[in-house]
Order: structure tokens, then C-alpha cells, then sequence
């Protein structure tokens, strides 16, 4: 048959003909605005009818931070191993192997180095696709070890929270992160380093209770989900309704636990600015 039948009413294309768009074409907010994915990507992936901020992961924020995108990354091929020998519905290396498959990412963070507007920056970001971008053993020893690297070359430090806390599957493995992240932050800050936390959605349990708590500047990105426990489970534990927006960075602000929340299209001028006052 012919591709087009031309019929009274004008030309109609056959069901089979048909072209659907392709798939991530158009993205929908919350709200319901709808935009265009390469004019989110320009935007920073904030929407700027109603400023949602997309959670993206160590790839967009480093496109959006490092100069021309260019960096050295730090410790890339670093990937858990299976210290406990741990299987809940499946063997945890099965686990790990799916997610690294899915996401292209070796663990829950990448760190590396690079400028910032013409200033040098070590960055360790956070991946929430990678197990709920959950703190293990690897999380832990590569921002360790990217502070040791500010350290070294005296670079301010910036780190990126997406968490959903320490990961179950390390048990007191994970634990051992908390304090290991925080000694090494003392060291940065006893050698008058600069270390910057920016929260992102959602930053919570052991992560919330160690490094992303600890900079000399704790910021965060718009309507952040920022906690230790989740709102269920505290509304549960303590059987009361919580205040509106609790848990938001707009929350959290407000009660004196964030220095000031950052539009992520303000970001890379605001870092520069903090750097420069913290020189």
C-alpha cells in the first residue's frame, strides 16, 4: 500500500506510519510544566517555569562546575567488594554489578579535581542512582582520599550530598564512614582549608549525621529533603502530624542549619564568590 492516502479531508498517514517522539523528549514537572530536555539541560536542569530543580548526578554537576568540563578524576576504578558476605533478596556483589550495569558509575560517588571559574576545586559528588546513593565502604575512603588531595595541593573542598544514608549491606562497615569523613574534614580544617557542603534531594541518615553537616559553609539546593529519619518514620515513631515543609531546605534554613540556599543556576558564580571570601 502507499504510505499516504489521500482521501476529501486532505492527506492521513496510516497507523503503522505513524512516528511516536522519542522517549525523554519532553520532561513534566511536579507541578505539571512541561519543557523541553535540551532547554532543561541549558538551564541547568532547573525548570524555569516553576524553578524545579531535577535531581541529576556527578555528571551534570561536573558539566556545570568544572571549566569546559574539564577534570582529573580520582580513584575511578575504586568498587566494593563483599567484606560480609551479605544477601538480602540477592547476593550483594550480584547487586552492586546490576548497578554499576545500570548506571555506568563504579560506586555512589566520583571525585576529581579541576577549576571552578578560573579557581582550583577539588569536588566529591554523589550519585543517588547508584543503591540510593548510599554511604559504603568506597563512598567513605574516596572522599577520604580527595580530602587528602585538597590537603596536598591545598585546594578548597566541595562536597555534594544525595544520599539516602549509610548502606545496609556494609553494616558497621558503613558506620566506620561517619568518622572517618569527619576526622579527615578536621584535618582540612586545621590546616585552614576551605570545605563547602551543598545538600542536594534528598540528603539523609548517616551523611546528614557527618560530612554534610560539617562545612564551613553548608548550603543547599532549593526544596532539598534534608534529615536524618524521613518524615514517615518520625511521623510514625512520634504518632503527631509534622510542621509543613519539615525537612525542607527552606525548613532547615529557618531553624538555623544551613547558611543559605543556592538556585543551581547561581551555583558555579557563588561558589566562586565563597572561594574568593574564604582565601
Amino acid at each position: 500500500m502507499s504510505w499516504f492516502k489521500r482521501k476529501d479531508k486532505g492527506i492521513q498517514t496510516p497507523t503503522e506510519a505513524k512516528k511516536e517522539a522519542p522517549d525523554g523528549l519532553w520532561f513534566k514537572t511536579p507541578s505539571g510544566k512541561i519543557i523541553h530536555t535540551r532547554e532543561l539541560k541549558s538551564n541547568c536542569y532547573v525548570s524555569p517555569e516553576d524553578g524545579y530543580h531535577v535531581r541529576i548526578g556527578s555528571k551534570e554537576y561536573f558539566e556545570i562546575l568544572f571549566d569546559n568540563n574539564e577534570f582529573t578524576e580520582l580513584d575511578e576504578d575504586m568498587e566494593s567488594t563483599d567484606p560480609l558476605k551479605f544477601k538480602d533478596t540477592q547476593l550483594y556483589p550480584v547487586r552492586i554489578a546490576a548497578s554499576q550495569k545500570k548506571t555506568g558509575l563504579k560506586d555512589a560517588v566520583r571525585t576529581a579535581y579541576g577549576k571552578v571559574g578560573g579557581v582550583d576545586l577539588v569536588i566529591a559528588c554523589m550519585d543517588f542512582s547508584f543503591i540510593g546513593g548510599s554511604m559504603g565502604s568506597v563512598v567513605g575512603e574516596k572522599i577520604a582520599r580527595a580530602i587528602d588531595h585538597s590537603l596536598k595541593t591545598k585546594t578548597p573542598f566541595l562536597m555534594i550530598s544525595k544520599s539516602g544514608g549509610a548502606r545496609m549491606m556494609e553494616a558497621g562497615l558503613s558506620l566506620m564512614q561517619l568518622a572517618k569523613t569527619s576526622a579527615k574534614l578536621t584535618l582540612l580544617s586545621d590546616a585552614k582549608i576551605p570545605y563547602i557542603s551543598l545538600l542536594t534531594d534528598p540528603t539523609t541518615g548517616g551523611v546528614t549525621a557527618s560530612y554534610a553537616m560539617l562545612g564551613d559553609f553548608n548550603i543547599a539546593e532549593p526544596k532539598a529533603l534534608i534529615g536524618f529519619a524521613g518524615p514517615r518514620v518520625i511521623r510514625e515513631t512520634i504518632g503527631k502530624d509534622l510542621p509543613k515543609g519539615f525537612q525542607s531546605a527552606e525548613f532547615v534554613l529557618d531553624h538555623g542549619f544551613l547558611d543559605f540556599i543556592v538556585d543551581r543556576r547561581n551555583l558555579k558564580s557563588k561558589l566562586v564568590t565563597l572561594l574568593a571570601m574564604l582565601k
